[in-house]
């Protein structure tokens, strides 16, 4: 006998935001959520795992997918993170494909992965050109592949927002919640955690030393009537990137982790202790063993 009570005109599925790298992927995951779900920073390939954020109203359940950027892969990471786009563009129901409305080079191979899927063409931070200089570019797009909808938006302000969403959703399959209608995220905590002390690592330093790092939470100890006590380690290469993230008498990790901290506490709600520890790992990077024990696909 089937439910009464199941409102049929809702509708819940997987839109995934694909793209290049730098487009405002996260920028515009962290401003349709309404909160910070995702790391930003200036440097690109800064998302390496596939973040996920959900919206609820209650009409809908739009679970947003935010990948890394779209590369040619060099080392085992990279591998990992485009076997990341690809398993989220096939999982979704619905694409948003990102570009930058500054940038006038078109790549035209980032636009194999949305093939037989409803595509939404997003142009992002199209308030920093005119038309004439969007729509050319809109168009080259638009020539190459079949998008069902193309939307100006401004992730950093906000611009047509609501109009994307809506967009998306009515590209959505008819059904129940996935999620409980309270859940923003499925990452536990301790991913935030060190996500934000990844994102503070982009922050201070240049070069090598931000791809090169990987962080893990150790243990994350919830103690009656004493702060939060949280460990945890930061990997990196070799002994030189070592010295660099330690800093003279520990001043570089010292900072890390106060500006980590701050977030930290801002994220949970609450104080905290924050102990952080720098670990040698070899190549890790190259390294499927590694890249498994870090949650990505080595292979």
């Amino acid at each position: 006998m089937e439910n009464a009570n199941v409102d049929r005109s809702h509708r819940s599925g997987y839109a995934a935001l694909i793209g290049k790298p730098n487009v405002g992927k996260s920028t515009l995951i962290n401003a349709l959520l309404g909160q910070k779900i995702s790391i930003v920073t200036r440097k690109p390939q800064t998302t390496r795992h596939r973040v996920l954020g959900i919206l609820s109203e209650d009409e809908f359940q739009l679970i947003l997918l935010d990948t890394p950027g779209i590369i040619q892969p060099k080392y085992g990471l990279q591998r990992a993170m485009m076997r990341s786009v690809t398993g989220a563009a096939q999982e979704a129901d619905v694409l948003v494909f990102i570009i930058d409305a500054t940038r006038q080079k078109i790549d035209f191979r980032t636009l194999d992965l949305i093939a037989g899927k409803p595509t939404i063409l997003a142009v992002n931070k199209s308030d920093l050109v005119s038309q004439d200089q969007m729509l050319p570019l809109a168009q080259s797009y638009s020539e190459e592949a079949e998008f069902e909808e193309v939307i100006p938006i401004s992730a950093l302000k906000g611009k047509n927002l609501d109009r994307l969403i809506a967009a998306i959703v009515d590209r959505l399959p008819q059904g129940p919640p996935l999620y409980p209608k309270d859940v923003v995220s499925e990452h536990p905590e301790r991913f935030f955690v060190a996500e934000i002390i990844r994102e503070k690592i982009f922050e201070q330093f240049r070069q090598e030393i931000p791809y090169s790092c990987q962080v893990n939470v150790v243990s994350f100890e919830e103690r009656k009537q004493e702060k939060t006590l949280i460990h945890a380690d930061i990997v990196i290469e070799r002994d030189s990137q070592k010295g660099i993230l330690i800093g003279k008498k520990g001043a570089a990790l010292k900072q890390i982790g106060i500006r980590a901290r701050i977030d930290i506490e801002e994220f949970l709600g609450e104080p905290i202790f924050l102990n952080l520890f720098v670990k040698v790992r070899a190549d890790w990077r190259n390294k499927e063993a590694f890249l498994k024990s870090y949650g990505y696909d080595g292979r």
